[in-house]
């Protein structure tokens, strides 16, 4: 049989396909990596259930005014936020069960279920919006994930990681980027339009121990392009992995409540 060249060495071709196995599976590891920070971080974020009250504050560049509320968290989607204070905002609440919310507003003594496409809404005229305030996980969930890039910040490794929407995922934003600590901290996530370009970002301020854990105490989201517009939410109280009974988590206790 005639020869086109020299025979290639069996061990360099084993070789060869060894080291592009290890390369899939670099590729494979990285990907894992960076879901499981997101996990860890909101892992932290909500834990298997959590009690907390918060302090929002909303600036505009004529106004400023702040409000008060008690939030509650169970599983990964769960979730009920009643705002306390000022008298007049008292009782307004929102409820998230599953994929399904649902607000209640005192004055109109009225339970309305929200439609989706209304979830990505200013929730009570702040910069965040009705998905945010659950702190559900859908990034996590409905997203992929990488990392890209690295940098070093008050002495943590922060990991900057994209995530881009599954195909048919029922998302608003084209493109996350997220900044998680090495300690499973969230730093801060950048929201992108679906033509990439960026819209909003907020950022942790301060990390405090709260209820025995490292927790994002302050966070402030702001709108691009507009530096006089922001809110920020500042965690008074915290407790996690506490017994909630199941009712705080029905329609029933957002329009008469018992928490």
């Amino acid at each position: 049989m005639q020869s086109f060249g020299p025979a290639i060495p069996r061990r360099i071709i084993v070789l060869a396909l060894a080291s592009l196995a290890v390369v899939g599976s670099s590729r494979h590891a990285i990907a894992q990596d960076a879901t499981s920070l997101l996990r860890r971080a909101f892992d932290n974020w909500r834990s298997k259930t959590s009690a907390t009250t918060v302090e929002m504050t909303i600036k505009r560049p004529t106004w400023q005014r702040s409000l008060t509320m008690k939030g509650y968290t169970r599983g990964e989607t769960d979730a009920l936020v009643r705002f306390i204070a000022p008298p007049k905002e008292a009782g307004n609440a929102t409820l998230r069960l599953g994929n399904k919310t649902w607000v209640y507003n005192p004055k109109l003594n009225q339970v309305i279920r929200l439609p989706a496409s209304l979830l990505g809404q200013s929730w009570m005229g702040s910069d965040f919006s009705y998905s945010d305030l659950a702190r559900s996980d859908d990034v996590v969930r409905h997203y992929s994930h990488k990392i890209i890039g690295t940098t070093t910040r008050g002495g943590h490794k922060i990991y900057q990681i994209e995530a881009i929407p599954k195909r048919g995922a029922p998302v608003v934003w084209g493109k996350q980027v997220i900044e998680i600590r090495d300690d499973g901290m969230l730093m801060g996530v950048t929201y992108f339009d679906q033509d990439m370009k960026p819209v909003r970002a907020f950022v942790t301020e301060k990390v405090r121990t709260l209820g025995g854990r490292n927790y994002p105490a302050v966070m402030t989201m702001r709108k691009v392009g507009k530096p006089n517009e922001w809110t920020r939410l500042e965690t008074k109280e915290a407790k996690f992995d506490i017994p909630l009974p199941d009712y705080i988590f029905t329609k029933s206790n957002l329009s008469n409540p018992r928490d």
